[in-house]
């Protein structure tokens, strides 16, 4: 299962939103064997930045262990309004 959360950031936590997040993923790709990436949406709207993490072949009780690292990092106290987390795994073709 891949996920995808996506948030809201004022541009003047984005900095140290980077560091909260970066250090976060580094730790949960050596834990937890997964491919983390960082993304945002070009420009702002309203001095708001929407970034999304995205976690690739994520093993049973990954959401867990985020929730956990989140608290950890104080993700939260950076962004804007919840998490919103998309799950998606691959299509098996037919034939």
């Amino acid at each position: 299962m891949d996920l995808y959360i996506y948030y809201k950031v004022k541009e003047a936590d984005v900095a140290r939103l980077l560091a909260a997040v970066a250090g976060m993923q580094a730790a949960l790709a050596q834990r937890h064997g997964v491919a983390c990436q960082l993304k945002r949406r070009p420009g702002a709207k309203e001095g708001l930045q929407t970034w999304m993490e995205v976690y690739a072949a994520t093993p049973d009780g990954f959401a867990a262990a985020l929730q956990q690292a989140v608290a950890e990092a104080g993700v939260d106290q950076y962004t804007t309004g919840l998490r919103h987390t998309e799950a998606f795994m691959d299509v098996v073709p037919c034939a």
